[in-house]
């Protein structure tokens, strides 16, 4: 792959062997008009021939994790509520964790990229929390049947982006979207500007 071809770059042409986008981001584009998604940004927690998955860490709710989760919530990060992951299976949670520098094996923790991951919320928090820098939990996920986000990507629903570690805990999480694309410079950093209304442009 061309370093111009890079999935979610003007000049992208996808294929069905598109390499795993595990830890990676989904940035809506300005044409995903679906409510479910518009202006989301998603990361993906697990990209295989049987589909993907992954979680919107944008839109928080009001309802605190301490609130549904107990002990839980005193490791959760700034903003400490319950965001929505997506529409499928809303009543069920899925935890992201961020790992402290130098924590390689933690018991219930399953690593999706680099120092974050996913932590089983059936383990006892007081044991796992002095291994971690925070977490944040979601109510829901994204998926996306085989072949799917392939086809979504090259289409152009989404920008594709490598993640930095503080994305998913970002303590302002309604601005997430802007500061994504405004951090990649050029015409990406331009499309942060676009009007949700095109109307109003």
């Amino acid at each position: 792959m061309r370093e111009t071809d890079r999935p979610g770059e003007p000049g992208t042409r996808q294929g069905r062997d598109m390499e795993s986008l595990a830890g990676r981001l989904l940035v809506a584009t300005p044409a995903l008009r679906d409510p479910n998604f518009e202006r989301t940004v998603v990361l993906v927690v697990a990209h295989e021939d049987g589909g993907a998955l992954g979680v919107v860490l944008n839109r928080a709710t009001e309802v605190s994790v301490s609130e549904v989760l107990g002990g839980w919530g005193t490791l959760a990060g700034e903003p400490p509520v319950v965001f929505e992951g997506g529409p499928v299976t809303p009543e069920a949670a899925i935890c992201l964790a961020w790992t402290r520098p130098g924590v390689t094996d933690l018991v219930g923790f399953t690593r999706v990229s680099g120092s974050i991951g996913t932590v089983d919320l059936s383990k006892d928090p007081e044991i796992l929390g002095s291994g971690l820098v925070a977490v944040r939990v979601f109510a829901g996920y994204a998926g996306w049947s085989p072949g799917q986000l392939e086809d979504e990507v090259e289409t152009r629903s989404w920008f594709v982006f490598d993640a930095l570690p503080g994305d998913a805990f970002a303590s302002r999480p309604d601005d997430l979207w802007h500061m994504v694309l405004r951090r990649q410079g050029g015409l990406m950093a331009a499309v942060a500007h676009f009007p949700s209304d095109p109307n109003l442009n």
